[in-house]
């Protein structure tokens, strides 16, 4: 046995040292990423699925039951009339007999983009034109299958498939930075996650839509210039100019009004939504039942949710559901929204964490549906001819997922069985789902199960990712738990170096991000992650590095209590968690206590300031990318979801600003931004370097030429992740 103990231990010793280190430029170019399925949209007969082929010249019908392809729906190669080489993206028809093929696709901003659309005629395989006017956003069929509406230059239009796609305008007095109608604002798009601000009634004879009155929101500029990758050859000689409708905490947003269009009749009409009544309308959609409109209200401090039922041709609106949340509503109570023939499903906060509840379409609570001291995070469908809803929830641990499914009696049955995270995409008819499962040491395994959690097929398990990491030196990550000296239990993961000795001291980069609600620690493979999953700290730990990651006080997974801890203050709690962080490190013998390294992107970017300027001097280097610094520089609707207005706690926005400890600042500073990000704008980096400058306090910055909140394009991303390396590198010899 020692001998064979010896040979194994020669065995590994000779496989580290062969193995191949990684390489920066194949993280920044995403050589590590996984494989999986894109474009997943569910038919409406419940047993087949279509995707699209990976190649983007396809979209492939599949069986849900048996995972085998039946047939291909679309091919670029084969289509009659226009030639095309790939697609972008696809929408079909409520009968599924035409398809909107998306090409051409244009950002605009995180969400939003134009794009050049054709309409696919499954039956005789024609291509044609959606619009000869112009790209097109958003476009939508209405139920019948008989017209399309899109946005064009902040006007609607409506295209009638059975006159010769005759199309007519809708609204005509959109205009940029002032009138939108269709879509949303800036600050909707960015923080309510909306893309599409109309909706057709369920009879096909009406839109009813969103329309936003920038006119009092101020501008916001910032200069853009030649650059490269991409060219903008209009700023060759003088530098040009991005401007846009930017509402910051406290300062007026957009006015936004609910109005009907009558296709048959042409007339307009506001929906009588009172005034009063609401100060942000974060979603439309039109019931099952004719005419009838919900529509989602929040007011100005989103503390409280209103669900009215409006009649589109009256215009009268009726409150349905009230919900009075503590300190601030989520994002999931409106997005997770679902309305059903005869019930509603919404999720709630209400009783401390995540939930589902079941209503009728009258507003009568039937029943609270999932209880417990866990979240749901997804909700998948009800189930109204048996009571069942699926969905999924931490409730084994705050750091993995299941799916689950539980009937109108409370019996729940957990249908995923791997442990770490699981997502799903259902069938039309909920009797079958794709599930996707992956931990930290399993990439993205896709599988087609029953909706008795049956196993019926693997489609991708990603083996040849793992095949390729183990020819790298690649660690793992381990989870670890400390309390911190104000008794707070944190998780956190820890990567270190393959041939790791506890007898010596390492150096150690910790990497953060602490935003409201988010997770950094969880049990999800992330290692193709180009900047903060794995591969980038195997790079680091390369260079003899230990790489960790702490999700402090306000991050999610763990109730509201400990999620709205940070409420008026936020970054306070955060901040004193990476600290105590640092402390508890410092504390194993492995770690060189002088040594200790942040980073972060955005909020992690704040986050790594306000820690740094703690007052307690544990973090030797800091890099912060794209950080907010003041909170009165963000947006109205993120800002005061989680601040109040400025004027209403004036002393919750200097304790929560990196201006304020810029005297305070300990370590040496890296500070990264793009000139042009519309999200959080280069002038935070700015003001926060001249408060640095006046209290005397050296640092570094870095600007990236025209790059936006992602700070991507070209070598960009190599250069970045080289630039902090390199910081560190020097910063902690």
């Amino acid at each position: 046995m020692k001998k064979l103990y010896v040979l194994l231990l020669v065995c590994l010793m000779m496989q580290a040292a062969n193995a191949r280190k990684v390489e920066l430029n194949e993280v920044a170019r995403g050589e590590f990423r996984t494989e999986g399925i894109f474009g997943v949209c569910p038919m409406a007969d419940g047993e087949h699925y279509m995707r699209q082929s990976n190649d983007r010249k396809r979209i492939e019908k599949y069986s849900f039951r048996t995972g085998e392809k039946v047939g291909v729906v679309f091919d670029v190669e084969k289509a009659r009339d226009i030639s095309l080489q790939h697609f972008d993206g696809y929408t079909m028809s409520p009968d599924e007999s035409k398809i909107l093929i998306q090409t051409e696709t244009r950002y605009i901003y995180r969400r939003s983009f134009t794009a050049v659309y054709y309409i696919y005629n499954v039956r005789n395989n024609t291509l044609e034109k959606l619009s000869e006017g112009g790209p097109q956003q958003v476009p939508l069929f209405s139920p019948d299958g008989n017209q399309v509406a899109f946005v064009r230059d902040n006007n609607i239009y409506l295209v009638k498939l059975l006159f010769g796609n005759s199309e007519s305008q809708v609204t005509k007095d959109g205009e940029r930075n002032k009138i939108i109608n269709g879509l949303p604002d800036w600050v909707y798009e960015e923080e309510f996650g909306m893309t599409r601000a109309f909706d057709f009634s369920a009879d096909s004879k009406m839109i009813a839509y969103l329309r936003f009155d920038e006119s009092r929101v101020p501008w916001f500029s910032f200069p853009m210039y030649k650059g490269m990758a991409p060219v903008f050859d209009g700023n060759a000689t003088y530098p040009g100019a991005y401007s846009f409708k930017y509402p910051m905490a406290g300062i007026d947003n957009s006015t936004v009004t609910i109005h009907s269009f009558d296709i048959k009749s042409q007339v307009t009409r506001q929906i009588a939504l009172p005034a009063d009544a609401y100060d942000y309308i974060p979603r439309i959609e039109f019931s099952k039942n004719e005419n009838e409109l919900a529509i989602v209200a929040l007011n100005r401090r989103q503390d409280r949710f209103d669900l009215y039922m409006a009649n589109a041709r009256s215009t009268v609106c009726n409150l349905i559901v009230r919900d009075n949340i503590k300190n601030y509503v989520k994002e999931e109570e409106y997005a997770n929204m679902r309305i059903y023939t005869n019930n509603i499903v919404l999720m709630s906060e209400r009783d401390g964490f995540n939930h589902l509840y079941l209503y009728t379409t009258g507003g009568n609570l039937v029943r609270q549906i999932t209880k417990g001291k866990f979240e749901v995070k997804e909700f998948y469908g009800y189930d109204e001819k048996t009571g069942t809803t699926y969905y999924s929830s931490n409730e084994e641990s705050p750091l993995r997922t299941a799916v689950y499914k539980i009937d109108a009696k409370g019996k729940k049955v957990k249908l995923s069985d791997g442990v770490g995270t699981n997502s799903a995409i259902f069938s039309a008819s909920l009797k079958y789902y794709m599930n996707t499962f992956s931990n930290i040491t399993t990439p993205p395994v896709y599988t087609l199960r029953d909706n008795n959690g049956r196993l019926l097929k693997t489609l991708i398990d990603n083996k040849a990712l793992l095949q390729k990491l183990s020819e790298y030196d690649v660690p793992q990550k381990e989870f670890f738990t400390f309390t911190t000296s104000e008794g707070v239990t944190l998780n956190g993961w820890m990567m270190k170096p393959r041939d790791f000795d506890p007898s010596k001291k390492y150096a150690v980069v910790m990497h953060q991000y602490g935003g409201p609600g988010s997770q950094e620690v969880t049990d999800k493979w992330r290692i193709g992650a180009r900047r903060d999953g794995g591969m980038f700290e195997a790079y680091m730990i390369d260079r003899g590095f230990i790489a960790v990651s702490v999700d402090g006080r306000g991050t999610g997974g763990r109730g509201a209590d400990f999620e709205k801890c940070t409420y008026l203050n936020i970054g306070v709690k955060e901040s004193r968690d990476q600290v105590e962080t640092a402390l508890y490190l410092a504390t194993l013998p492995y770690v060189d206590k002088d040594r200790i390294g942040i980073w972060g992107w955005s909020y992690g970017g704040y986050n790594t300031l306000m820690s740094m300027s703690e007052g307690t001097p544990c973090f030797r280097a800091g890099v912060a990318v794209a950080p907010p610094t003041d909170w009165r520089f963000y947006d109205t609707v993120y800002t005061e979801r989680f601040m109040r207005m400025p004027k209403e706690n004036m002393e919750g926005y200097e304790a929560s600003s990196c201006m304020s400890r810029a005297s305070r600042l300990n370590g040496t500073l890296l500070i990264v931004h793009g000139s042009a990000d519309d999200n959080v704008h280069f002038r935070n980096t700015m003001e926060y370097a001249e408060a640095l400058v006046q209290a005397d306090k050296q640092f570094d910055m870095h600007v990236y030429t025209n790059r936006n909140h992602g700070i991507s394009g070209g070598n960009t991303t190599y250069h970045l992740l080289t630039k902090i390396t390199n910081y560190f590198l020097d910063k902690m010899r």
